[in-house]
């Protein structure tokens, strides 16, 4: 797939890595084009580009940027008209301890407002980016699993491809509402890697019995 990467932070640079990996063709942007240069730099498979009109002819694009930058990072790239867009943010508070949206309105629901026109997908806001750069396989035969909750079941098909492609388990969560679930779980993740203690080499999965 042809696939935008929107910030080229922790995520942002991991999502780069993954995607180069499993064969994708990657563009990056960022608002400080020497750190997308910098991330693209070690990938034959990827290239930094200006975000003016960064999204046209991508099959995907990943919002890998804080949920305070998410909406202005999306309208920087242009037309997003039936464009399958991945938002992985969440509404986090300064300490990173609580959410500052829930209940009755997600980060990922508000987003989809602010571009009602983009196909938005929730997914990988569980996954640490410590996790993300260093794959899904957690040995044992256990990979990470990434939720995905979306109005559009194609535009959820296709981010299920994308993410089994760069081995990892998926779930569906169903409608984009139910990142009103994601997000929370996100918080839990956060605290028992920082708050707990546990590290940032952990991730949620759901279990089922056989």
């Amino acid at each position: 797939m042809k696939v935008l990467v929107i910030g080229a932070g922790n995520m942002g640079s991991g999502f780069v890595k993954q995607l180069s990996a499993a064969g994708h063709s990657v563009s990056v942007t960022a608002r400080d084009a020497a750190k997308a240069a910098a991330v693209a730099a070690p990938y034959a498979n990827v290239k930094a580009v200006t975000a003016a009109g960064a999204a046209q002819g991508q099959d995907v694009v990943i919002l890998a940027t804080g949920y305070g930058d998410a909406v202005a990072a999306l309208q920087s790239v242009g037309n997003l008209l039936g464009k399958v867009v991945v938002d992985i943010t969440n509404p986090l508070s300064a300490d990173y301890m609580s959410l500052t949206l829930g209940h009755n309105t997600s980060a990922s629901e508000e987003i989809a407002k602010a571009d009602p026109g983009a196909l938005v997908v929730k997914a990988f806001n569980t996954v640490f980016a410590q996790v993300l750069a260093e794959g899904a396989d957690f040995g044992g035969g256990q990979a990470v699993t990434v939720f995905l909750a979306s109005d559009s079941e194609p535009a959820k098909q296709t981010v299920t491809a994308l993410a089994q492609s760069m081995g990892f388990t998926t779930v569906d969560a169903g409608g984009l509402k139910n990142a009103r679930y994601l997000e929370p779980l996100a918080g839990l993740n956060i605290y028992l890697g920082y708050g707990a203690g546990l590290g940032t080499s952990i991730a949620p999965t759901w279990i089922k019995r056989a």
